[in-house]
Parts: C-alpha cells; structure tokens; sequence
C-alpha cells in the first residue's frame, strides 16, 4: 500500500532520519535555530492536541479534531509563509495557526464555542477555521486575486483535506486560478480518509497533485511526513507566486493518528496494521529527531526541557481560555441572523426567562 503512495514524492528525510542528496543542500542552507524551530513547533503541537483530546473528553471544549501525525506537514509549509500571507483554514489547521501567530488561548476558545475564538490578533492574517468542506479554497483564491490586482506581494494559502477534492468548490478554485494565474497555494494534507471514506474511494486520480494538470499549473507530491520536504516546497511554491508566476498545488501525503474527530471512531473502518506502519515507522516527529540527534543539535535535556515549557504554556492558555465568564444560554441566537424572526425571538426570550 505505502510503496503506491510513495509513487513520485518528493522526500529529504528518511524515516531513519538520514539526508537524502538533495536535503543535505537544503540543510546547509539552513540555520541552526530554524532546524530546531521545527522540532519544537512540532512537540509544541502535538502536545497541545493530547491535551485538547483530554479537554473534550473531560467535556471542557466540544468536538474537536486531531491532528497528530500531520504535524510535520502544517509546521513545514506554515514557516515558509510571512506574517504578511493570508491563511484559509480548515479545521485541522491549529498547528499552521500556531505558528502563524494565532495566541493558543484563542484556539482553546475556538472549541469551546466562543466567537473570540475567531478572532485572530491585527497582525495575524488567519482566517477562523472553516468547517464546511471546501468554501475556504474559493475564498484563499479571491483574496489572492486581489493582492495580484493591487499589486501586492502577498499570497494566499488554503488548506483542506483530500476529501475536499472531491467537492465543486475545489475545483471551481483550482480552474480560476489557472485562467488568471493568481497568487495562491492550494495545500492538500492527504491523510488518506475523507472521514470514513478511503482516497480509492472518492478519485480515480492516483494522485491529487495530477489534478493540477486540468488546469494547467504544477502539481507537487510531497511526503508531508517530512517536515524539510514540506518546507522546501511550499517555499519555492510561495516564491513561484510572488514572481507573478501563479499558482500551485501541493499534496502532503501523511495519516491522522487518531479519528477524524471525537466524534468519531476510526477502529470501525481503518485496519490496525495500516495504524501501525504509520504511527510506528512513519512519525514525522520522531523522523525528525533521529536527524536532529545524528547532526548533534538536540540532547535528551533539551528535548525534556521544551516538553516541560510546552506543558506549561498548554496550562495558561487554558487557565486564562476557561477565566472568561460563561455566555448566557440566549447567546446562541447573537451570531444567528442580522435580524431574528418573531420565533426565534420569542425562543431566546423563553431561554432568558429560563435562566
């Protein structure tokens, strides 16, 4: 299965945490404190997930989806951005949040259901996660139409899963940006499930970077377990972009440890050993240290003290998300409607009365 997935992906790490020829140059490229930047990105995120599983099922945030396992793929492409880029996110994306500057408070607000959460600070140009599958894409592509017509340097990014693909909004997006060659990133994280729904299932295509080809623009397949792949070409993608060349699409093929949300229980269509070969061989943070360690830039105190700041900074972003005072009930209906009917007044009236 995994040798068809591998089918003319672009790799630098081996999951033995070895260079290929073409990764050694780029890590000479790269300074010390980048290369361990992603490392730490990576733990940072990974514990922040475990711990927002613990929060759902403790009932302190709602549904929530995971992400371990795709860390590599969201920390990779978002150090290639500028704080400058605009991000169009899924659902997935806390990790790209992150780094892009978004206050880990304000996710744990996300998913506790507060509108703050959605909120990003002035100087963080991420848009509030998008739930409905593939509306975010259209959008990442009208806000880099704009920048082209103003002639800006930004770029847009959009990310989405490979179910996505399989959805009108994609390719309507994907046709746009060809015909006016705008500035945006197309970002598949390919986990191989549209929930439940395997790739083989939902394409014909072997591949999502082909499908780039219909539209005439490139179409890159990157092992998105691999965090210097990943970074490497979504940078040459961005610059691609900024030259006024276009857009592109990047498939990161990578596996989500867990279910595709709390809501939902993976064991029921994945088999274990698919699990397994993923999770086990294929770790984009265990990968990475392997690599971190042979070139002699991470120790085991180093690597425990980050842990321990992580946990920390974990514990205030949720100690100050969980201070905020509680919305009333009746709050549901504020965000509704620009004017609500004289049923749902009378129904958020009956919830006050309740209160």
């Amino acid at each position: 299965m995994l040798g068809q997935l591998e089918k003319d992906w672009i790799q630098y790490v081996s999951i033995e945490g070895q260079l290929s020829e073409a990764g050694a140059t780029i890590w000479e490229e790269m300074s010390d404190r980048d290369k361990k930047q992603f490392y730490q990105w990576m733990v940072y995120i990974r514990s922040f997930d475990r711990r927002a599983i613990l929060l759902q099922r403790q009932g302190r945030i709602g549904t929530y989806a995971p992400l371990e396992g795709q860390e590599a793929a969201q920390v990779g492409s978002a150090y290639a951005l500028t704080a400058q880029d605009f991000v169009f996110p899924s659902y997935r994306e806390h990790g790209v949040a992150l780094v892009q500057g978004m206050p880990l408070t304000q996710i744990f607000l996300y998913w506790m259901g507060r509108v703050e959460g959605c909120k990003a600070p002035a100087d963080v140009r991420v848009l509030p996660p998008a739930v409905p599958i593939a509306t975010q894409i259209p959008h990442a592509v009208g806000a880099a139409w704009a920048s082209k017509l103003k002639k800006e340097k930004e770029i847009a990014i959009a990310y989405f899963g490979d179910g996505a693909t399989s959805e009108g909004d994609f390719h309507e997006a994907c046709n746009f940006s060809g015909v006016f060659q705008v500035p945006v990133i197309l970002f598949c994280q390919n986990n191989g499930y549209a929930i439940s729904v395997p790739f083989s299932r939902q394409s014909a295509s072997e591949t999502v970077a082909e499908k780039a080809k219909a539209y005439n623009f490139p179409g890159y397949r990157v092992d998105g377990n691999d965090v210097l792949a990943v970074y490497d070409v979504t940078k040459r993608a961005i610059e691609r972009a900024r030259r006024g060349e276009g857009p592109t699409l990047i498939e990161a093929v990578t596996y989500r440890k867990g279910s595709h949300t709390t809501a939902d229980d993976a064991r029921r269509y994945r088999p274990q050993a698919e699990v397994d070969e993923w999770i086990k061989e294929r770790d984009p943070i265990a990968r990475y240290r392997k690599l971190l360690v042979l070139d002699g830039l991470l120790d085991e105190r180093e690597d425990e003290d980050w842990r321990k700041e992580c946990d920390e900074k974990i514990d205030q972003a949720i100690r100050e998300a969980e201070s905020l005072t509680p919305l009333p009930p009746e709050h549901v209906f504020t965000h509704l409607f620009a004017q609500l009917s004289k049923q749902e007044k009378a129904q958020q009236a009956e919830l006050r009365e309740e209160r």
